[in-house]
């Protein structure tokens, strides 16, 4: 079943999503993002996404006429139209991006201003599925986090050089692992597709301050469900070693919540087995959108064709 897409205020044809290669997001890597999905077919915490999205594009001066509150009815137009081509119980994943436009070196008489785009993908649980039950594993990575005297650690964008060249360095010596990246300092800040925090006994969940990190809105609801379920929550510096030392260390992120941490660096974290903090966490999240997050990724990690509705 053919899906729709989004471009500069019309549904479009998504065969038809094109960006010319002579734009600044593709010249430059000036392109600003944000990476959501649904739950039940709704999208999750979409006001928030857009906040931060405008936030982006104030940083790197794109201006748009595009209001949040549009762009929050062609977001979900694009859900309602694209969901016929999945499963009932399944959900889909939305990109939202902008562009400046033209890179006036290649199109010095371009007129055309800033694009803004969406499209929607079936979310790939194969690649996590199994990760639920047996723990993800990480190393930590000789490429740093970007400096935020370079750009702020706020702005979601594309320029995600760093990340790339990490996972590849990692992978090299255990193609299943993530790269754990430090900042200058020698300090947790993050890993190439989701923030991390650990629990200790003692502490509660402990997170990277948020002002080193990119600020994701699944660590904020995560930071919620904690408070929720009366688990403490702070910010603080961590070190390689002290993630090693913890109870337990968490991934979030949008496409699958949270996901246990079981290695890092070959050396295992608790027990080296999901813990019961983090199952009780995911748990409580898969309660607050009505969901069986892992039932659902499990479901959906081989697919068959959706029937024709």
């Amino acid at each position: 079943m053919q899906t729709m897409a989004y471009l500069n205020g019309e549904l479009i044809d998504s065969r038809d999503l094109t960006i010319s290669p002579t734009d600044a997001g593709f010249v430059l890597g000036t392109t600003v993002t944000e990476q959501l999905r649904t739950f039940g077919g709704e999208l999750f915490r979409l006001e928030d996404h857009l906040q931060r999205l405008e936030e982006s594009l104030h940083v790197v001066g794109i201006t748009t006429s595009r209001k949040p509150h549009e762009l929050a009815d062609a977001a979900r137009d694009l859900v309602m139209a694209n969901r016929p081509a999945i499963q009932p119980e399944d959900d889909l994943g939305l990109c939202i991006f902008a562009t400046p436009g033209p890179y006036r070196t290649f199109e010095p008489q371009a007129k055309n201003g800033p694009n803004v785009g969406m499209h929607t993908y079936q979310l790939p649980f194969d690649l996590w599925s199994h990760q639920y039950t047996e723990g993800a594993r990480l190393i930590v990575s000789q490429h740093r986090q970007t400096d935020p005297e370079s750009w702020p650690l706020s702005l979601k964008c594309r320029s995600r050089l760093h990340y790339y060249l990490a996972d590849q360095q990692v992978r090299a010596s255990d193609a299943g692992a993530r790269a754990l990246l430090l900042n200058r300092h020698g300090q947790v800040s993050e890993t190439s597709t989701a923030n991390v925090v650990a629990y200790y006994e003692s502490e509660g969940v402990v997170s990277p301050p948020r002002h080193q990190i990119l600020p994701g809105i699944s660590l904020q609801h995560l930071q919620e469900i904690a408070d929720d379920v009366g688990i403490a929550f702070c910010e603080r510096s961590l070190t390689p070693d002290e993630l090693l030392a913890a109870d337990e260390v968490l991934l979030t992120s949008t496409p699958f919540c949270i996901l246990p941490v079981t290695q890092l660096n070959g050396a295992p974290i608790g027990t080296g087995k999901p813990g019961a903090v983090g199952t009780r966490l995911l748990a409580v999240w898969g309660n607050s959108v009505d969901i069986d997050i892992v039932a659902q990724a499990q479901r959906f990690s081989v697919r068959k064709e959706a029937p024709n509705r």
